[in-house]
């Protein structure tokens, strides 16, 4: 009996099209993946703020309505394009181990991880989740020096007052909360206030059937953001704050001490440059970023043929140029392997002067490392994870050190005239590079207006071994991927998360334009006015 031949066509989790809408004009934009934070940053610009006052606005607000991507115990990266500026400038608030320390706290099993990460296990999960996994929580001193370096000057309490009030209302309980509190359900029931707060009755919170969704406490956190308008944000470092989270820290066994913490201060840089053909600056983050493999990227392609729009030779072009890209950037790692897998959130801000903004930060896994300090609220990261757990790898764990990520906040200007001018980003992983790579081109190289190039289907290239396409992508696209390489024909879609989620503004002829990724269900483009 012949059996039937197999059925390879994958499986389909949603039936519907779905599109974000486009916020345009003149008065401000803000993209960001929760849209009551982007209107948080809109409302912050149509009171008379700039773009850095409402970048630093939203990402307090994402800390109280998406506590899962980002928030006071993450870190990050923000560029800044001022009025008139040929250059940008890099606020980098990234990940940085404690100098206390010690990589002997992370014996090897011998087994390998056979979850989200390729890399040797670690004893008890100790750079995964728990206080063994804290980098120092940068993010809060990296929107002190956006909001010092480029602000207009409003005071702290009034960038706060949004996240404040969003936090004391509490965190919204639909579905897609129930979502995200679930897929890390198994581990924060191991740490009592994270259990306390994200799992009543020890199960993930659900929406009613019908109605409308309540909302959930955030601990103490609404508490540490009342105190951080009050006192202002060094005292997350140096002040009450500080000593409350010193406390907490040690009483869980972690690391981080009040030296860390005093020493902790983001650096403003110029930012580097990539030629983008010979018609565009992009400036990046640079150094450990995912910057040095965009400009790989970038000089690769710099001769595909482009046709009216994306066709098969430019994706198997693309695809080939990004898995060697890749497979060069883990050589240059030694045998170390980046997390495929992380939670991040990325916003992007233009004002009414031209001021762009953006910025990436994160917690690095979905709710970081699990644990919310009781005395503050605050959700810390779990960066540790960045670091490759064997002695004497190229990016080992050590004190005081700066592991390699992938986060790429860009912004693109023209090299001449009055071109159209970028702020884009993107959060998920590895995933990231691909992402920020073809919404770039989307726009630039093909002409794309922001709505074709927010919705267009692409491909994600997360290392030297194969490619997923975008099963929307048409045949003779997904053709010529698959005889270029290894191919995975996968859904956009809610989760599996098979693909980064990006979004941008675009400024022309003193209008701007916004949008956010159609497959994030929260997010929004908020136009100010």
């Amino acid at each position: 009996m012949r059996m039937p031949a197999q059925d390879t066509t994958p499986y389909r989790t949603q039936h519907w099209s779905v599109t974000k809408p486009v916020a345009s004009g003149r008065d401000g934009i803000v993209v960001a993946q929760n849209r009551e934070a982007a209107e948080a940053g809109a409302a912050i610009l149509a009171a008379g703020g700039n773009a850095a006052d409402a970048a630093v606005a939203t990402a307090f607000a994402l800390a109280a309505v998406e506590p899962w991507n980002s928030g006071l115990g993450g870190i990050g990266f923000a560029l800044v394009l001022p009025p008139g500026a040929e250059r940008a400038t890099v606020v980098d608030f990234g990940p940085v181990s404690s100098r206390n320390i010690r990589a002997s706290d992370y014996p090897l099993t011998g087994r390998e991880k056979r979850d989200l990460f390729t890399w040797p296990e670690v004893a008890e999960d100790r750079n995964v989740h728990g206080p063994l996994s804290f980098c120092i929580p940068s993010a809060v001193a990296g929107y002190a020096t956006l909001h010092e370096a480029f602000g207009t000057g409003r005071p702290v309490a009034d960038l706060l007052a949004p996240a404040l009030a969003l936090a004391r209302r509490g965190l919204a309980l639909d579905w897609y909360t129930t979502l995200k509190i679930a897929t890390s359900a198994s581990v924060l029931r191991l740490y009592e206030e994270s259990a306390r707060i994200y799992l009543p009755d020890g199960l993930p919170p659900v929406p009613p059937y019908q109605g409308t969704p309540g909302f959930r406490p955030l601990g103490c956190l609404p508490e540490t953001l009342e105190r951080l308008a009050q006192a202002g944000l060094r005292d997350f470092y140096e002040g009450g704050i500080a000593r409350d989270l010193v406390a907490d820290i040690a009483a869980l066994g972690g690391v981080i001490d009040g030296q860390d913490l005093a020493s902790c201060r983001a650096v403003l840089r110029d930012a580097p440059t990539i030629a983008w053909r010979d018609d565009h600056l992009v400036h990046t983050a640079g150094g450990l970023t995912a910057a040095p493999t965009l400009a790989e990227v970038v000089a690769g392609m710099a001769d595909a043929n482009r046709a009216a729009a994306p066709d098969a030779a430019w994706f198997a072009a693309l695809s080939t140029v990004m898995r060697e890209a890749y497979a060069r950037r883990l050589a240059g790692l030694g045998a170390a392997r980046e997390p495929a897998e992380t939670c991040t959130t990325h916003l992007t801000v233009v004002d009414r002067d031209g001021m762009l903004v953006s910025m990436t930060t994160t917690l690095l896994s979905s709710m970081g490392s699990r644990v919310v300090l009781p005395t503050t609220g605050v959700l810390m990261n779990n960066g540790v994870m960045w670091f490759d757990p064997r002695p004497g790898s190229a990016n080992p764990i050590a004190p005081g050190a700066r592991p390699l990520c992938n986060m790429c906040p860009v912004i693109v200007t023209p090299r001449t005239g009055d071109g159209p001018r970028i702020a884009a980003g993107s959060s998920g992983g590895r995933r990231i590079l691909a992402s920020v790579y073809q919404t770039l081109a989307f726009l630039i190289d093909f002409g794309m207006d922001p709505q074709a190039a927010a919705h267009a289907p692409r491909i994600d290239v997360s290392g030297p071994d194969g490619t997923s396409a975008d099963a929307r992508l048409p045949p003779e696209v997904r053709d010529a991927l698959a005889a270029s390489g290894p191919l995975a024909v996968v859904e956009h879609g809610v989760l599996p998360i098979n693909f980064a989620c990006p979004n941008f503004v675009r400024v022309a002829g003193g209008e701007a334009a916004g949008c956010s990724d159609a497959a994030s269900p929260w997010s929004a483009a908020v136009a100010a006015g």
